[in-house]
């Protein structure tokens, strides 16, 4: 007999995140009680659904999974994820129940890493100064030397899923990769093809610094502005991570001073910035909207993670991305 499914999770982000051939795939593997996305309320106002229910599909607007709900699911047994940060639908009842968890985090580390690398390579030819010149000049004002892709120096901040997955892409090309992570082991680096230096010698030394740091107490504002004034000259700085691990009031300072450094921005704190923030109109600062990671069909993988590792559970094989309650707690 197929274990009872449902999908609890926001409508808007269910069928980006589990289309039609991922559902035909979720109901092949288990009986799914209800074939709609349903909100924490929806679910808590159909008991019967809830005190059958023994697996979750979710993903982006998950319900939180306290006490309250979790005593109307007496026979749920494994959450599968199919987005990023798990950390508003668990809670510590959540793993005194011993229920499984796992998380779609790594397919959405694939978009978020293949962002960053573009962002990389356009860097190293300034691509985004060239195009502020020419549209304040109405001109071809010429070309400003470039580190470019060869022999320059990138440096990594924080060697967690994404940064590794950077790493590795950057392996391709001739340049220079160093790296900050407090956690990493020699043989990490060399697996990666990185050098392991200081934060500052990071600073120090690259033509670009990309920020990949988890979202944590310990990492609010590791990123000041004595670290943007000791940039090289013309160098650029990316964050796809979080806004709250850079000290953004004292980056501004500083960037009213470096006009040649430049600042890529795809996450801010708040987000979006404050009306009147000056992150709008100072000129080396580029802003997206939080675009780097899962969007559109690439939404997709991360739902087909999620019935991979269902699959993975129900023949009792080892899961992939299962979330403990430790690694939780280092998660963005």
């Amino acid at each position: 007999m197929k274990p009872k499914s449902l999908f609890l999770l926001g409508s808007g982000k269910f069928s980006a995140i589990y289309g039609e051939a991922e559902q035909a795939a979720i109901r092949a593997l288990t009986d799914v009680l209800d074939n709609r996305a349903l909100s924490r309320d929806e679910a808590m106002a159909n008991p019967a659904l809830l005190a059958d229910c023994e697996i979750v599909f979710s993903g982006w607007g998950g319900p939180r999974m306290d006490a309250e709900f979790l005593a109307r699911a007496p026979k749920l047994r494994a959450v599968f994820y199919g987005a990023g940060s798990v950390k508003k639908i668990i809670s510590d009842v959540f793993w005194e129940r011993d229920i499984v968890l796992t998380s779609s985090w790594a397919a959405n580390a694939v978009p978020v890493a293949e962002f960053t690398l573009a962002q990389i390579l356009l860097s190293l030819k300034k691509c985004w100064r060239h195009m502020r010149d020419i549209r304040e000049s109405q001109k071809y004002s010429g070309k400003l030397p470039v580190a470019g892709a060869y022999g320059s120096t990138v440096a990594i901040i924080s060697l967690g899923m994404i940064g590794r997955m950077v790493c590795e892409h950057l392996q391709r090309f001739d340049l220079n990769v160093i790296a900050y992570d407090p956690f990493a082991t020699q043989e990490d680096a060399e697996t990666l093809g990185v050098t392991l230096c200081s934060l500052e010698d990071c600073f120090r030394q690259a033509d670009v610094v990309s920020l990949h740091a988890p979202w944590l107490p310990e990492t609010e504002k590791m990123i000041t502005g004595a670290h943007f004034e000791m940039m090289k000259q013309n160098a650029t700085f990316i964050n796809t991570a979080r806004g709250a691990i850079v000290d953004e009031p004292a980056m501004i300072d500083v960037l009213q001073q470096r006009s040649d450094v430049s600042v890529l921005l795809d996450v801010t704190y708040p987000e979006p910035p404050v009306e009147g923030s000056l992150l709008y109109t100072l000129p080396n600062v580029y802003l997206t909207p939080h675009i780097a990671g899962s969007l559109g069909d690439e939404c997709r993988r991360m739902g087909q993670y999620a019935i991979d590792e269902c699959r993975r559970y129900l023949q009792g094989e080892p899961l992939q991305w299962q979330v403990t309650k430790e690694l939780a707690a280092r998660m963005a």
